[in-house]
């Protein structure tokens, strides 16, 4: 059964050899363009449009017409290849629309080699757009997928080429539309109007008529030449016991057999898991990228799966309200035939996209299972096993974990939060009630505790995944109401100094390291890093601000602030610990401050939000185990560390 996807939805490809068929009433140009795993195109030579048609494992047509056909053969793109994607651009000068939105919207069919449908997109929603990315073919875990992209341009193909990352687009494009007009001539045109029986099905002699219409007037283009081998030495000998022999090229560094260890069962129908199964140098980096590909995986699923139900759910009200309309519907059996019809669509529209949904949400449950438990300290839950065998690392990672994130789909399903190092943004737990449920059942005080005992967990974090001597953390506690949850880090030492209380502890805080902020800005601009004072230490610097705005002044406010815009860029950055409604009295003059900085909650809460697609995310912080010593077994090795090699 040919799958109907809708903007952003995906589904799997059974074949390797394809093609994808284009239909537009109007005539449109077709390129392909071949970029890695992170979507950037290496260049021109990565583009495959009417002027050079032809690529490994891609051709596209050679002119603009209403009706394409592209043939793919997946196998013999480059192994650097994991992403194609398909793009459609309206030709200039030619009399025709300057917009998809003046004309029918253009429909892609990607098909087997015998023709087959596989799936069918119609690219709705386009108005100004002149070109579009209408799907992209990407690899995943070793197995091919379509995905529906939809993405318009109103700066036309200029604007999707530089949006691709290719150098000097608008030449670019000007040189792919120049070899469009030379074709025009040869384009195919739109097809004769439809003929529609009574229940509005294309006849079978219209459907006839037209395919005799529509043939392209230029003869069949031939199939792709196989690549060239490329000069690479002879794959490794098979492992025992394997099918074949492994395949240890990739473009950057395909994992290793020996982390095939971690592999758990699949479901039925999909490939084996396996942990690092991304690009990257190291084994930080390529798990960094597939935990960011989870949460990509995740995100569209789900917002193709709302999507469909959305589309099922108005195509019932319009259904209904046009049975509601006719008189002769609204009595007798007719009318009660209808609606039953009506419905019945609904529910098969709506189980389809359940099924997707659990297809999608299934692999990724495996993929998760698999992936979490290789995680290293930097990226795992503080329930993990790595952290019993915890030792300071020599070198900073690539991110760290500042909780876990999930959608109502599947709340099980939990992928990590993570956050790039250095950061580039402070973080902020709010200990105000907010809008979430789980805060509302729990009284101020117990929140406020929560928060502070969650912001420990991420200083501590932080102060573990660094090396020796690189990170440090100061704290600022006005009031002194933090002691209790404090004092681990003090006795473990782990402190650049004892936390400062009172107002002038904390105008003393903020005027040491405002200045350091100034010097290492002053040095960095002049590029004069080795004319700063002796004794300077330029080291990461994290400042704990607990129970603000308490004990703040105007000139500490402003301090502050000027701490959250400047301090990231050379690497000193803010964990504030406080309820805003607190800082009403300032009015607007904190929000800037509030907006540069990430918005943490000590309890779950929706307030994460995807602006892509539309998704409200559930936060969880992380919490350190009942009744677990992890965060005294962590401090113990920070404490040993900071004796061995200095604070």
């Amino acid at each position: 059964m040919t799958a109907e996807l809708v903007r952003g939805q995906n589904h799997p490809l059974p074949h390797t050899r394809l093609e994808i068929r284009v239909s537009a009433g109007h005539p449109v140009l077709a390129a392909a363009t071949l970029g890695d795993e992170e979507g950037r195109v290496a260049g021109p030579e990565a583009l495959a449009h009417p002027g050079a048609a032809e690529l490994p494992g891609i051709e596209v047509s050679r002119q603009a017409a209403a009706r394409h056909r592209l043939a793919v053969d997946l196998e013999a793109v480059r192994a650097t290849v994991h992403r194609v994607s398909v793009l459609l651009a309206l030709p200039l000068g030619t009399g025709g629309p300057t917009r998809f939105g003046a004309s029918a919207a253009p429909v892609v069919t990607v098909t087997a080699p015998d023709g087959t449908a596989i799936a069918d997109y119609t690219i709705t929603g386009l108005d100004l757009e002149s070109a579009v990315v209408a799907l992209e073919l990407y690899r995943r875990q070793g197995a091919w997928k379509v995905r529906a992209v939809g993405q318009g341009y109103e700066g036309g193909l200029a604007a999707l080429l530089a949006d691709q990352g290719l150098d000097r687009a608008p030449e670019l494009a000007g040189s792919v539309l120049d070899a469009v007009a030379q074709g025009l001539a040869r384009a195919v045109p739109a097809p004769a109007p439809r003929a529609e029986d009574a229940a509005g099905r294309v006849t079978e002699g219209e459907r006839a008529h037209q395919a005799a219409q529509t043939q392209p007037v230029v003869p069949p283009q031939p199939p792709i030449a196989p690549p060239q081998p490329p000069a690479a030495p002879p794959p490794p000998p098979a492992a025992p016991g394997s099918g074949g022999p492994i395949d240890y090229t990739h473009p950057r560094r395909r994992p290793a057999a020996a982390e095939a260890s971690a592999q758990a069962p699949a479901p039925a129908g999909f490939p084996t898991p396996v942990a690092g199964d991304a690009s990257g140098w190291t084994m930080d980096e390529r798990l960094y990228n597939q935990v960011w590909g989870m949460f990509e995986d995740l995100a569209r699923a789900t917002a193709a799966y709302r999507s469909a139900c959305n589309f099922a759910e108005s195509r019932l009200d319009q259904e209904l309200d046009g049975l509601l309309s006719d008189p002769r519907s609204r009595i007798g059996g007719a009318g009660d035939a209808a609606r039953a019809a009506a419905k019945a669509k609904h529910d098969e529209l709506t189980a389809r996209a359940q099924e997707a949904l659990d297809r999608d949400l299934t692999q990724l449950t495996a993929e998760s299972e698999v992936v979490e438990p290789a995680l290293p300290a930097a990226y795992a839950r503080w329930s993990s096993p790595v952290w019993q065998a915890y030792r300071v690392p020599m070198e900073a990672p690539t991110a760290v974990r500042l909780g876990d994130l999930h959608l109502p789909e599947r709340t099980g399903l939990r992928i990590p939060f993570l956050a790039r190092l250095p950061l580039a943004r402070g973080l902020w737990v709010d200990s105000g009630r907010g809008h979430s449920e789980a805060a509302t059942l729990l009284d101020e005080a117990e929140l406020r505790r929560l928060a502070l005992e969650s912001a420990v967990a991420h200083a501590v974090r932080l102060l573990a995944v660094h090396p020796a001597g690189s990170f440090r953390v100061r704290v600022i506690d006005a009031a002194g109401a933090g002691a209790n949850a404090f004092a681990p880090l003090v006795e473990a030492g782990v402190l650049a100094g004892p936390p400062a209380a009172g107002a002038a502890g904390v105008s003393a805080v903020l005027k040491q390291v405002t200045e350091r902020v100034d010097l290492l800005q002053m040095a960095a601009r002049a590029g004069a890093s080795e004319d700063l004072p002796p004794g300077l230490d330029t080291a990461e610097e994290l400042l704990i601000v607990h129970d603000f705005p308490h004990g703040f002044d105007d000139r500490s406010v402003n301090q502050l602030r000027y701490l959250a815009d400047e301090g990231p860029a050379v690497g000193t950055h803010l964990l504030l610990v406080a309820d805003r409604a607190d800082a009403a009295a300032y009015g607007p003059v904190l929000d800037p401050l509030w907006r540069c900085l990430t918005r943490l909650t000590p309890v779950p809460d929706d307030h994460l939000a995807d602006p892509w697609v539309g998704h409200a995310w559930t936060y969880e912080p992380p919490v350190f185990p009942a009744g677990s010593a992890v965060l005294r077994q962590v401090l113990a090795q920070l404490s040993d560390s900071r004796r061995q090699w200095g604070p």
